[in-house]
This record gives C-alpha cells, structure tokens and sequence, in this order.
C-alpha cells in the first residue's frame, strides 16, 4: 500500500509543477484523516491541486464556489415536501461526497461557513432534526484567499480550528511558470490524471497511519510544543489540544509516507508550523510589529528539546 501514496502523488505531479511539498503534505492531511485549508493568491493552482486529487484517488467529489449569497442549506442539504407521500424527502448537498472543495470559502457569511462546523468533525449533518451519515472517506479541501482581499471574511476559529493544517502553494518559478504554459497547450493537464487508488485503498492507508507507532516521550515532545503557544506574550490565543491530535496524527502520516512504522522528531519538527500556524491569534502589538505565525512558532521550536528518537515499537 505504500507503493498506492508514491503512485497518488505521481498522478498529482502531472498538473502540479514544482510544488512536491505542499502536494506531499496535502496527501498527509488526507491519509491523517484531517481537512486541508489552501490560502493564498488567486491562479497559483489551489482548485487544480484539489481536483486532481480527486480524480487519482477516483473518490466522488463536489464543488462549491463560495459567494456572499450561498446559503446553509447548499453545503448540507434541505428537506422538500413531497405531496405523494405526504413526507418530507431530504435532498443531500454538496457535502454528501468524498472530497468537498470548498472554493473560496472566505468569501461567504459566517453563518454559511458554520454549516461545515459539525460535518467536519463528527462526518454527518443535521438536517430539521434527522442525522445523515457522510461517505467515508470525506475530505474538505477549501481554499481562501489571504485577508484583506476584497469581499473575504474572517473563518471563525472554531472552523480553522478544525483544519488540520494551513498550506500554501505560493508562486512558482519562472521555469515552472514555463512548464506549466506549455503543459496547457491545447490540453487539460487534468485529462491526463489516472486513478490509481480507491476510497477502499484510502480507508487502509488510514488504518495504517494510525497503526503507527509513537513513544510516549514524543507526545510529550507535541503537547510541550503547543502548550508553549500558550504562554508567549505575542499570542492571544494559543493552540486547542485539538491541534496536539492534528500534529500526532500528521507525524504519524508522515512516517508511514516515508516508509517507516514510528514516528521521529523531525516528523513533528516539519509539520509543526503548518498544523499550528492558523490557530495561533497573535495580540494586536505582535500585528503592529508585523509578527507572523510562523515566526513565532519557528522560535518554540528551538527553545523545546526534542526526545531522542524511538526507532521502533518496544
């Protein structure tokens, strides 16, 4: 099964030019079992990464493009009133798929993107008092632009909270820039994407993730690191334990797509910011001072001792 993540990420390559890290990292979060928010500047390729996930992992994928007018009932789904039975028949929304991409999802009301509150924690949704279980697996993969563009409004922290990680793609260089033109040159780059793997072989990858093994002493290792977010004086509010969970898990992910059963420091150490950075709320002095997350957390990192690493299940 290790052979099915190299072959996932192969097919991904095909569109996405010169971005191995963030395309690694994105199939981490889906094999951790978490949801994945790309920020960054409109056309650098945050819908094509998701799409073409969706067709190498031949999962059942829906598209929402969030507008100040999409409603609640869009992501979850209503119940209509059928007169031939007398009863009400629930129509599923766009959530009732394998991989949700939300598409610009800053750029909706607040009330609309707490629809996904519950779906994306507890995979299934409430509808006029009735629960209906999601199809496993189920991802969302929502993209944003960065604040501050107009028309976008803030995530409540409750959702980014539940994010497993922050990526962004950023520009690519000018040879990539090249390559990517002329891989579109009279062609969908898409097209060319095959599906090599099935929702079956990522409930097994999943499985085996979380079959991976981590000593004791390198939970300690996460939860000191996210504990320290709580106790600098540039941050308002640091990291929920539900970011120790995220960043255990993604470790985990991380050692099993390296071809290993245990988990080592430099698995927490390289994913440490991306699971954290967008839960952290800086004060307003840290903003005035043009701190970033990322710094932040950067400088815990050298001020924790890692644990010697555990090569292996005792």
């Amino acid at each position: 099964m290790e052979n099915k993540s190299i072959q996932i990420l192969n097919e991904i390559k095909k569109v996405i030019v010169g971005k191995d890290e963030v395309i690694t990292k994105t199939l981490m979060a889906i094999l951790a079992g978490g949801h994945v928010l790309l920020e960054d500047v409109p056309g650098v390729g945050k819908t094509t990464l998701a799409l073409a996930f969706s067709r190498a992992m031949n999962l059942s994928e829906k598209r929402v493009q969030f507008t100040p007018d999409t409603m609640a009932s869009d992501i979850i789904g209503f119940s209509v009133y059928n007169k031939a039975t007398g009863k009400f028949d629930f129509q599923p929304g766009a959530v009732f798929s394998n991989i949700l991409l939300a598409d610009e999802i800053n750029r909706t009301s607040a009330k609309t993107q707490a629809a996904l509150l519950e779906v994306m924690e507890e995979m299934h949704a409430t509808v006029d008092g009735v629960t209906y279980q999601l199809p496993d697996p189920f991802v969302c993969m929502a993209t944003q632009n960065p604040l501050g563009s107009a028309g976008t409004h803030p995530l409540p922290d409750s959702q980014l909270d539940r994010f497993m990680v922050r990526l962004s793609m950023g520009y690519p260089t000018i040879e990539n820039t090249i390559e990517i033109v002329q891989l579109r040159q009279g062609v969908d780059p898409l097209d060319s994407v095959r599906a090599v793997a099935t929702a079956e072989d990522i409930r097994f990858m999943r499985s085996a993730v979380t079959a991976v093994y981590i000593d004791e002493s390198l939970i300690r290792y996460a939860a000191e690191l996210c504990d320290r977010t709580r106790h600098l004086e540039e941050v308002e509010q640091g990291v929920s334990p539900r970011a120790v969970l995220a960043l255990v898990q993604m470790a985990k992910a991380s050692a099993y797509m390296r071809g290993r059963n245990y988990v080592v420091p430099e698995d927490i150490q390289s994913l440490y910011t991306d699971v954290c950075a967008h839960r952290l709320i800086l004060t307003p002095r840290a903003k005035i001072r043009k701190r970033s997350p990322e710094q932040i957390l950067l400088e815990v990192l050298k001020t924790v001792k890692a644990p010697a690493p555990a090569t292996r299940r005792k």
